[in-house]
């Protein structure tokens, strides 16, 4: 590639997807056919109802706004290595949104048919496509924590979008009729069943589809009779799809055949009977509660109410996805993001309300469940907040300073959903306000000086993650954690002691041990007697094997079954155990809206006791390993 241009437009793509998978070749021809455009502020690429370019773009700098009902509502924000214009090119209609330059910015203009001839061809792009721009969000992926953690600060732009490549729910219902009848006919039958399409089908097996539009665009305009028979103005072939249609394929479907409805069939083909039919107003329905839609609304959110009602809709997300039997751990993943980002959001509202910026870097540190993100309910909030050493004389103040700054994101936290610590292990708590040479003394005294008091806070408090701020803080408590250990290492087995103080939960006759006495007599803890179990197991044998990187119970887990093959089967179980009973706790817990931390027996079936008592044998074989490895027999 002797353009130079060309050159530099090849090496910008090739760190952004979908072009990132592309063939050298295929990226070549690409990138020798874009055409470059400079744009001042306010500049317009395209209006609103426009008929649409042969081309769609790439932001190479600045920022471009999408804008909708006559630039009165900013619906996105394109930055660099953002593609826009791309849906107006698989409909292949006009532009449905305005764009234009928020700031002056440089564009790559691609000639539409290399979407069609290259990417559109290329699987992992095609991939890409399905989870991402159908959706019209930007890329996104799981971040792998640097340290054992997490001190990464979310991004709003790492979006999960999960959504899109989920199943979606259709009318099982679906309006048929013969091919022999009148549209007058059809059309009564559409009214008088409420539904906006009729399949014109025979012995069940779809011949093609009669939408509203049909009605409007071909008989009311009196190209076709009230008497014409229904073949006549049918849409056919029919596009067809199976029962297990993502939501992705359905958006991606309806744009390129420039359709609103798709006809379910048993098998995905016009030949296998008819199962159902989809709409692009089921599509609209589940991006309405999207985690897409929520990443959106949480960037343009202006007040804590705001943020609250994206937390109501979060737990709603929840409900439906474990409804739809989402994998736990695929669920734990996208509200942990989402958490993050209303978690961040509220900072910065707090940081704006302050009289003056931060007199010093800071970081914010989630603890508990959030740290290691677990946190799937509403519980109460644990956190953290560790600044830059300062002088003596400039202590006070900036103590103070940082103080203020935690009550106000503590308020907001609560009043977004999540009760007060009723311990106060809060950041708003002096004790857990401090400079870094003191959260480095303080940890290193609860490892060089353990009593219970300070077994429990190591629990607490090794498990944080980076939620805002300075990440260089968040490292250098790591580090600081290790070292302590390994200058006294008998700290790992008064940790390990602890690990053992909930045995397995059940009695000598294979009885649930429920809570004898108080509020929850009778009811068994989830969380004291099966979670925590193994979650201290799982913190435990990563110190003790010196992993950095993993900071989530199952993340722990699958690091040690790569390190210790010998294992491998016992950590995997301990694994599955803690998915079920999140999944447990989840489900009670949405459905007494509560932390799910208390079961009533009594509730559940059979079945499910017997899948319950099932996850206890890993607490019982996982409790056995610590308690040899760390020759505890001695010290019980």
């Amino acid at each position: 590639m002797k353009n130079t241009i060309a050159e530099r437009i090849f090496d910008f793509f090739k760190n952004y997807p979908p072009f990132n998978v592309l063939l050298n070749d295929q990226l070549v021809t690409i990138s020798e056919n874009v055409k470059v455009i400079y744009l001042s502020k306010d500049d317009y690429v395209f209006n609103q109802k426009e008929k649409i370019n042969t081309c769609f773009y790439v932001v190479k700098e600045g920022a471009i706004g999408l804008y909708s009902e006559n630039e009165n509502i900013l619906t996105d924000k394109c930055g660099e290595g953002n593609i826009f214009g791309l849906r107006a090119v698989m409909r292949k209609d006009k532009y449905k949104l305005t764009a234009k330059a928020i700031e002056e910015s440089i564009l790559y203009s691609i000639p539409s048919n290399y979407f069609d001839e290259i990417i559109a061809e290329n699987i992992e792009a095609s991939k890409f496509l399905l989870s991402n721009y159908v959706s019209n969000t930007p890329h996104s992926s799981f971040s792998k924590p640097k340290n054992i953690f997490n001190n990464n600060q979310g991004n709003f732009d790492n979006t999960p979008n999960f959504t899109d490549v989920q199943s979606i729910r259709f009318s099982k219902n679906s309006v048929t009729c013969n091919p022999d009848i009148e549209i007058q006919e059809a059309a009564k039958i559409m009214t008088t069943k409420k539904v906006g399409s009729i399949i014109v089908a025979k012995n069940n097996k779809p011949l093609g589809i009669i939408t509203d539009k049909d009605l409007r665009t071909k008989v009311a305009t009196g190209f076709f009779s009230i008497e014409d028979r229904v073949t006549q103005i049918m849409s056919s072939p029919i596009i067809t799809y199976p029962e297990n249609i993502t939501v992705a394929e359905a958006q991606i479907a309806m744009l390129q055949n420039k359709i609103t409805h798709l006809c379910i069939t048993k098998d995905g083909t016009a030949g296998s009977e008819i199962a159902g039919v989809l709409s692009e107003h089921d599509v609209l329905l589940v991006y309405g509660s999207s985690p897409s839609v929520l990443f959106k609304e949480i960037k343009r959110a202006k007040n804590t109410e705001a943020l609250k009602q994206i937390n109501i809709k979060t737990q709603q997300l929840i409900k439906g996805y474990i409804n739809q039997k989402i994998p736990i751990n695929t669920i734990i993943k996208i509200v942990s993001k989402i958490t993050d980002a209303i978690s961040q959001k509220i900072i910065e509202f707090s940081v704006l309300e302050m009289e003056q910026q931060p007199p010093v870097s800071f970081s914010w540190l989630a603890l508990g469940s959030q740290g290691r993100k677990e946190q799937l309910l509403l519980t109460d909030q644990d956190n953290a907040l560790v600044f830059e050493d300062v002088s003596q004389e400039k202590l006070d103040d900036t103590t103070n300073y940082f103080l203020e700054l935690a009550t106000k994101i503590n308020q907001k936290i609560n009043q977004v959903g999540y009760e007060y610590c009723p311990a106060d292990m809060m950041a708003k708590n002096p004790k857990w306000c401090l400079p870094i040479s003191k959260w480095k003394n303080q940890f290193n005294n609860w490892i060089t000086h353990p009593d219970e008091d300070k077994i429990m806070l190591s629990c607490i408090f090794f498990d944080f993650e980076l939620i805002y701020g300075d990440k260089e803080l968040g490292n250098q408590l790591s580090e600081s954690v290790f070292k302590s250990i390994d200058s006294y290492e008998i700290f790992l087995n008064f940790l390990a002691l602890n690990a053992l103080k909930n045995p397995p939960p059940l009695g000598f006759f294979r009885q649930f041990l429920v809570e004898d006495t108080g509020e929850h007599e009778e009811q068994f803890d989830v969380k004291a007697r099966a979670l925590m179990p193994l979650v201290d197991a799982a913190r435990l044998l990563v110190l003790s094997n010196n992993i950095k990187g993993e900071n989530s119970t199952i993340s722990r887990y699958k690091k040690l079954a790569e390190l210790e093959p010998q294992n491998k089967d016992l950590y995997n179980s301990c694994i599955e155990s803690f998915k079920t009973l999140l999944h447990f706790r989840t489900q009670q817990g949405l459905k007494h809206n509560n932390s799910g931390r208390y079961i009533n027996l009594e509730e559940i079936n059979k079945a499910d006791r017997i899948k319950l008592k099932s996850t206890f044998r890993p607490i019982k074989e996982i409790q056995t390993l610590i308690k040899v490895r760390f020759q505890l027999s001695q010290m019980m």
